[in-house]
């Protein structure tokens, strides 16, 4: 990319902070004279390039742009790694809580975010939930500590697969990763298709971290249904397309990503992802205010940042301004907050958490440019549409959440 472009996105962050740094910090108190992020995500499994090491400096990084500090004490971030297993992040989530720890951000795989979110219902300690799709987050497992802020299954189907049912794909099979994430996908995608008067003529369920996909490929295409949706992510969804490819299934049949990453899409390539649809909230090169964002992580970390990522640094800095707010770290008056103040940033517009801990701001449609119309480094998306927040996300009335008042 241009340097005089990069120039000019730099400078329109570089202002934002300079104005944020000479605001005044308001005077308060911290309950243990200090304030502790604690980052808990895949750093070794599956989904470590979408989450990871980069989650953690999304986080560092929303800490230094507010400052630093919280009433003049320090803020620390700590990390670690929940293995993709519910009970390890549990039990970590556990510890840091009885340890001082504040508030847990990222959750990558949702087994390991519901998991979070009932220890920190128990304890009464935040958790952000940025990496993980199911929407118990928001219904069985919601509670006022407890925030779903980039995406969820719901947004995916009817963002994708509501386009693609709607526009003649009225038969699917899918390949779907056998846990919390994978189900609760392939069932908000198996509603929107049968909304649409379509049908689900099967699905094969595949373990987490699956390398051959032979089996379950063929089975899909032995399915004849029009639409193999890939209901999974990460390593996952890259070797499905693999798979998919060398197979020849996609002469007769077209894939779904129903969760698709920008690293997914760079690993696979562009003559490979071409035509792919995704739903996501965020891309890096959407505006000024994206790509100087990118540009930071980049030099930090050696890729493009997903939404995710822009996700855990934008929530993290609203906690923060929400602590700010409130004059305090205590978790009931810091959840009031959050719940009142907007978000307005590069990670969104008019944002607004609900009662039920979902955070509401628009989704977009994406979809994968060819190799031809890819003019620099991670150029790999262009838009279809905007999807408004209310029509993006479950809406209240369908909600299990205990503290949505009937």
């Amino acid at each position: 990319m241009k340097l005089k472009y990069w120039a000019s996105a730099f400078a329109v962050l570089t202002a934002g902070l300079s104005a944020q740094a000479q605001a005044p910090n308001a005077t308060g108190t911290l309950s243990n004279d200090v304030l502790r992020i604690g980052v808990l995500t895949d750093i070794s499994g599956v989904y470590a390039d979408i989450s990871g090491k980069g989650a953690v400096e999304a986080v560092k990084m929303a800490v230094e742009d507010f400052g630093g500090k919280m009433f003049g004490k320090n803020i620390e971030v700590v990390s670690a790694d929940h293995q993709n297993k519910a009970d390890v992040g549990a039990a970590k989530a556990r510890e840091w809580y009885d340890g001082g720890v504040d508030m847990i951000n990222d959750l990558a795989n949702s087994g390991v975010a519901l998991a979070v979110a009932g220890v920190a219902k128990e304890k009464k300690r935040h958790a952000i939930v940025n990496n993980a799709s199911n929407v118990g987050v928001t219904n069985a497992q919601c509670s006022p500590y407890t925030v779903h802020y980039t995406y969820d299954a719901y947004s995916l189907a009817h963002g994708t697969g509501k386009t693609i049912a709607e526009g003649g794909g009225d038969t699917w099979f899918f390949l779907t990763v056998d846990f919390a994430f994978g189900i609760g996908l392939e069932q908000q995608v198996s509603d929107v298709v049968r909304a649409n008067k379509g049908r689900v003529v099967g699905a094969a369920r595949h373990p987490l971290g699956t390398t051959d996909f032979s089996s379950y490929v063929l089975q899909a295409q032995a399915s004849k249904a029009k639409i193999i949706g890939l209901a999974s992510t990460g390593n996952d969804t890259i070797n499905a397309i693999k798979a998919a490819n060398e197979f020849g299934v996609t002469k007769n049949q077209k894939l779904a990503a129903l969760l698709l990453w920008i690293q997914d899409v760079h690993s696979l390539g562009l003559p490979v992802a071409q035509g792919l649809q995704l739903t996501n909230a965020w891309y890096w090169d959407m505006n000024d205010e994206s790509r100087a964002f990118a540009k930071r992580y980049m030099q930090r970390v050696g890729q493009m940042p997903n939404m995710a990522h822009a996700g855990d640094y934008s929530s993290t800095l609203h906690y923060l301004k929400a602590v700010q707010a409130a004059r305090t770290d205590d978790p009931d008056a810091v959840s009031a907050k959050m719940r009142e103040l907007p978000i307005n940033d590069m990670f969104a517009k008019n944002g607004k958490i609900r009662v039920d801990g979902r955070m509401m701001h628009d989704m977009y449609l994406w979809e994968v440019k060819k190799p031809s119309e890819s003019k620099y480094a991670w150029d790999y998306l262009k838009p279809v549409k905007t999807i408004p927040a209310e029509q993006a996300f479950m809406p209240l009335s369908q909600s299990t959440c205990y503290l949505v008042k009937r």
